[in-house]
């Protein structure tokens, strides 16, 4: 049955993107068919143009709902273990704790952008996605994420001096990033790039 394999290839609550989906040789035709089946019939969730679940079981009539972040990791970001994309911008600097700002809005920076800045929506989510300077894989994205963010640091933090430092210094340890990580990629980025790294104290030894 074409539940059953969706069922058993994506499980629950699990994002399924249509062009995912190779089922007995089937049509794109007749697999749009049988999805509009499964959502009439209950069993399956629409939660974009080409992108559906299926709901756990909740304490909700409705069931439970898909939640954004697994749809934009999937999309952008991580599947089947590739690394091709990772989160940007106030996004990423909220995420490490040196701003409490919370956009309206999801930075993105994947190798599935093909143009320097382009705008689009995700269900009710705008998002922004950013074409890499370097095409982005599993072993570069955590570097590469952490000079987008110092090259506008200056932009995102609600701290400054040792507090900021502190941060920083914390992030870098617990994600495991080290100077000679970032060393690469340095002159992919604007000079202003040193001064920001100088001042957070990623030039000057607390992370050397």
């Amino acid at each position: 049955m074409f539940y059953d394999y969706l069922l058993q290839t994506f499980g629950k609550n699990e994002p399924i993107f249509v062009s995912d989906i190779n089922y007995d040789g089937m049509t794109e035709n007749n697999i749009r068919q049988q999805l509009l089946y499964c959502v009439s019939s209950g069993k399956l969730r629409r939660y974009d143009t080409g992108i559906y679940y299926i709901p756990e079981e909740s304490i909700f009539k409705s069931g439970s709902l898909l939640s954004q972040n697994s749809v934009i990791e999937k999309k952008y970001l991580l599947s089947d273990n590739e690394r091709f994309g990772y989160i940007s911008g106030i996004n990423f600097a909220n995420m490490i704790g040196i701003t409490s700002q919370v956009p309206a809005s999801c930075e993105v920076v994947t190798n599935k952008a093909s143009k320097e800045y382009r705008e689009t929506r995700l269900a009710s989510a705008r998002i922004i996605l950013r074409k890499p300077r370097v095409e982005i894989n599993g072993d570069n994205y955590k570097s590469l994420q952490f000079l987008d963010l110092l090259k506008d640091i200056d932009l995102y933090s609600e701290f400054e001096g040792k507090e900021l430092n502190e941060k920083i210094k914390s992030y870098m340890n617990k994600s495991g990033i080290k100077f000679s990580d970032l060393e690469g990629f340095l002159s992919l980025y604007p000079d202003k790039i040193y001064r920001n790294m100088y001042k957070v104290g990623v030039l000057n030894g607390i992370s050397a």
